[in-house]
């Protein structure tokens, strides 16, 4: 399938980040939100970002009106209907992602690709739910999008070779490494890297040292650009926790249970940069 048109449908920092990748690339991009404010504030954002990288000499200024030209933003998914391929980048919220699915799989001709952002929730479980699944996949692209090199795939146990191909091929046209993902709890990178940042919290938690010397050991001791606490207040300790309680409750083992400590941070509303305050102040 050549994809000349995508929808992206969620317009907040990932969706705007996708639509901007897309632009870049050539593709016409319909961004999609039901908050008309956050169309207009994810539209601002990209312009932004264009204007910055034109500024460090970058991007071209012509190149940047040609990719802000290539994005019209929209209310809704019937806006999107020539679209072959949308990506839905909501909230991390399995009933809120079904529902837009269903919007999707209404409004776009039947042989689009229907793909989620997903950082943890089952293809399989999402593609269910609707009358097409060999057409739903996972395009999980890592945070910030324009900067980041990876984007996971994961197939559902309906996803045709087909969908994944058309996939993997628009990733890459969009200047991305791919890696494939069995459909499992927090597929590859997240399977991973929560767990690493939820035992900082139980370290943390311990008293085993203070938050800065955890992350300055990390950073220092492994050559990571930035430590496990500042990681996961600039993922949000809310998304954080959603995404443990999934590892835990799929795979059954308690080595996945989220840490007291975390769970009293979103209990507190202490949510990382997003809050001003989370294991660290901003």
């Amino acid at each position: 399938m050549d994809v000349k048109t995508l929808a992206v449908v969620g317009a907040g920092q990932m969706g705007a980040g996708i639509a901007q990748v897309a632009a870049q690339s050539g593709l016409s991009v319909v961004l999609v939100d039901v908050n008309p404010e956050l169309v207009q504030k994810g539209l601002a954002g990209i312009r932004a970002q264009l204007d910055r990288a034109v500024g460090k000499g970058k991007l071209k200024a012509d190149e940047a009106q040609a990719t802000v030209a290539r994005i019209r933003g929209a209310s809704s998914a019937q806006e999107a209907s020539q679209a072959e391929l949308a990506v839905e980048a909501v909230t991390e919220n399995e009933t809120v992602k079904k529902k837009v699915f269903q919007d999707l799989a209404r409004a776009l001709r039947p042989e689009a690709i229907l793909a989620t952002n997903t950082s943890s929730i089952p293809i399989t479980r999402i593609a269910a739910s609707v009358d097409r699944p060999e057409r739903v996949i996972g395009m999980h692209f890592m945070n910030p999008v324009p900067v980041m090199q990876l984007v996971e795939i994961i197939r559902g146990a309906q996803t045709s070779d087909a969908t994944y191909a058309a996939t993997r091929a628009l990733a890459e046209r969009m200047g991305k490494t791919t890696v494939l993902s069995r459909d499992m709890p927090g597929f590859i990178v997240n399977r991973i890297l929560i767990p690493m940042l939820n035992e900082a919290c139980f370290a943390l938690q311990e008293g085993l040292a203070s938050a800065e010397d955890i992350d300055t050991a990390m950073k220092l001791g492994t050559n990571v650009p930035m430590g496990p606490l500042a990681l996961a207040d600039f993922i949000g300790l809310d998304t954080c926790l959603y995404i443990a309680e999934v590892l835990h409750k799929g795979l059954g083992d308690d080595k996945y249970r989220p840490a007291p400590l975390l769970r009293q941070h979103v209990d507190a509303g202490w949510l990382g940069r997003k809050t001003k305050r989370g294991f660290f102040s901003y």
